[in-house]
């Protein structure tokens, strides 16, 4: 896999403004629900991913549906370890230095998802 920034000029504008404008309206909703419910309702719409279903949507279209579900996959593996991330914050940041917390939990997190990821692959026919 190699980095080519050239693409990011494929999608037309019109897609990068649909992207935008979902991920705000979810930023917004998010707002609405933290001053109406308080808080941590609020951040479970911020924990959202607002602009994975825009993504998808139009890799759907451009790509074909077999490259969103793959786009999907890897989104499901990252939030995993997100939550691997936030077990091991939660549990070490008190007893630990926050630089010593961060990074752990960014490798746990490293780790779950890479781990989900070779699964996953070593599984698929």
């Amino acid at each position: 896999m190699r980095l080519r920034v050239g693409e990011l000029r494929r999608p037309p504008p019109r897609d990068w403004v649909v992207r935008f404008a979902f991920g705000a309206g979810v930023s917004a909703l998010a707002g609405v629900v933290s001053v109406l419910a308080g808080p941590r309702a609020g951040g479970l719409f911020l924990a959202f991913p607002a602009i994975l279903l825009a993504s998808v949507t139009l890799i759907a279209k451009e790509d074909g549906v077999r490259q969103a579900g793959q786009e999907l996959w890897g989104a499901a593996f990252g939030a995993l370890g997100l939550i691997g991330f936030a077990v091991v914050v939660t549990t070490t940041v008190a007893v630990w230095p926050l630089w010593l917390s961060l990074t752990a939990a960014t490798l746990a997190w490293a780790a779950v998802s890479l781990t989900l990821y070779a699964a996953a692959t070593r599984l698929r026919p």
